[in-house]
């Protein structure tokens, strides 16, 4: 698995974002050629990753982790980025709001599941921390979440009516302060605190001041062991001091979203999950305002301040919703079904669709598995390549039996195959070999897999020392060594997550009939 990290002088941004969880304790035609089954990914971020010194990742885990390695905003500072994201840096509020909003709808999507956590009310005030709420409404409505709003003081500038037309359009529900239920836990899952921003001064009136106690009774619910909603709070817990807090009465978010760069009063934000959304502030406001926050990892939008919660273990899982897995759907031919769901997988954009665990046993029948990368299908079977010196070389030459399994969590499924193994023609490994890029094709002879090293520095010079050699272009000898395998499916389980446990397994073994090779399908007890 590959983790993009962008600088943050590339992309310091909108403001955290917390999260807390009171809930949580302290292939059918043509099938794939090994030759051209995937070409290497070309990408500047990845390129820009692989460039980066190992201290700089070094400091942004420590950012990350780190609370106090974070700058933190006063209100004042706070107000003058805007005034220059505003102005000189021309950015215009409605860009700025979709921005937030979609960071704080990023942020509760990271941890609080739809299908678990699916009745948002957003309390939206008259201002732009309300209009942030409006819109994160909107994308949660359409990451599959059922919004409310409850927008008792509304704005009637164009971009705010224009929020509500657009929420409106989606038949989102808007609740007056009166049809609020006395409790909110008992209607909605997440209650969104999005009333007052960095800008606010004063003590809060009616109703926003009766709004506020509801979300504090919350808290107290809470700790009556009582279910109750979680509120996620946008820049501000409505009611604190942006320099201060709320003192000991006052709101205690689960989740906390900052916007641009935390503000101090964060520094007292006590729950699980503390967030920064957004990413837009350029590198000329990072240094005036010498700002440090932790970069944002591949595109999201979002990225977490401080250390994950603890979690218990045997209280994490996951409640599947997937269409039905049926016999009657599905391919009479197993390489036919797996081309199917591989192709919903790249389509899906799933990263490293190709990535299997490749389970073999010794001659004593002692297992192991790693991950390795597929590199081509057919009617003959799954190939991949590697160390003809390796541990599962050594074992599949013991044993040449093996299992494949992949695992794509995005589409709730997992295909297991089994069966025999071979090596490859040398043909075959060949024209793959000389299909890599020049580096790891230099790393495949460099790397004597399996055997101990002294450090990562041998494999460096060895590395350097071959790449000066071969800088001429010249061709690249392929090690003896090195080579394919190609497993021979002998049974193939295609798996697909359900709910309550009452998953899909069907298997299909091969049979003789009228000496023509079959594939029965059975269904197996999840």
């Amino acid at each position: 698995m590959k983790c993009l990290f962008i600088s943050a002088q590339q992309s310091l941004s909108l403001s955290p974002k917390l999260i807390c969880n009171p809930h949580v304790t302290s292939p059918s035609p043509p099938l794939f050629s090994s030759a051209s089954f995937l070409q290497p990914i070309k990408s500047p971020a990845i390129c820009a990753f692989g460039s980066k010194p190992r201290s700089y990742f070094v400091r942004a885990l420590h950012t990350m982790q780190n609370p106090e390695a974070i700058s933190y905003l006063t209100q004042s500072q706070a107000a003058e980025i805007d005034e220059i994201l505003m102005g000189p840096l021309g950015f215009s509020v409605d860009q700025l709001m979709e921005l937030a909003g979609l960071s704080v709808a990023t942020s509760i999507a990271e941890i609080y599941k739809p299908s678990e956590y699916n009745r948002v009310l957003t309390i939206c005030g008259p201002g732009n921390n309300g209009g942030d709420g409006l819109v994160a409404a909107r994308h949660l409505h359409h990451f599959g979440y059922k919004p409310f709003i409850c927008y008792p003081k509304r704005t009637a500038k164009p971009l705010y009516t224009g929020l509500v037309t657009q929420l409106e359009s989606l038949s989102v529900p808007f609740i007056s302060v009166e049809d609020l239920p006395l409790d909110l836990s008992k209607d909605f899952d997440i209650v969104v605190d999005a009333m007052f921003g960095f800008s606010f001064h004063g003590a809060p009136r009616p109703p926003f001041y009766n709004l506020i106690q509801k979300l504090i009774c919350i808290n107290q619910y809470d700790q009556t062991c009582q279910k109750s909603s979680v509120v996620v709070s946008i820049d501000i817990p409505s009611g604190w001091q942006v320099e201060g807090d709320g003192g000991p009465e006052g709101i205690k978010p689960d989740m906390l979203v900052s916007l641009t760069a935390p503000k101090l009063c964060a520094k007292n934000f006590c729950g699980p999950h503390h967030f920064l959304g957004g990413r837009f502030v350029p590198p000329s406001i990072a240094d005036k305002f010498k700002l440090r926050l932790p970069p944002y990892p591949g595109s999201s939008m979002c990225v977490r301040i401080g250390k994950p919660p603890q979690v218990e273990i045997s209280a994490l899982r996951e409640n599947y919703i997937s269409p039905e897995f049926l016999e009657e759907q599905v391919e009479a031919d197993p390489f036919d079904q797996f081309r199917q769901w591989f192709d919903d997988v790249v389509a899906a954009g799933l990263r490293e669709p190709n990535a299997m665990a490749l389970s073999t046993a010794c001659k004593d029948g002692k297992p192991s598995s790693r991950m390795v990368l597929l590199k081509g299908f057919d009617k003959n079977g799954f190939v991949w390549y590697t160390n003809y010196e390796s541990r599962k070389a050594q074992e599949l030459f013991e044993n040449p039996h093996a299992s494949l399994l992949f695992y794509w969590d995005g589409l709730n499924r997992q295909v297991r195959v089994e069966g025999s193994v071979q090596k490859v023609s040398e043909e075959e490994s060949n024209q793959y070999f000389h299909s890599r890029p020049r580096g790891s094709q230099i790393g495949a002879i460099v790397s004597k897999q399996s055997t101990i090293v002294s450090g990562r520095h041998v494999l460096y010079d060895q590395y350097k020392e071959l790449e000066e050699k071969f800088s001429d272009g010249s061709l690249i000898p392929k090690p003896k060594n090195w080579g394919g395998y190609r497993l021979k499916p002998e049974m193939f389980e295609f798996w697909q997550g359900q709910k309550s446990r009452l998953h899909d397994r069907l298997r299909y073994s091969p049979r003789e009939i009228n000496g023509q090779r079959v594939w029965k399908i059975e269904r197996l007890a999840p």
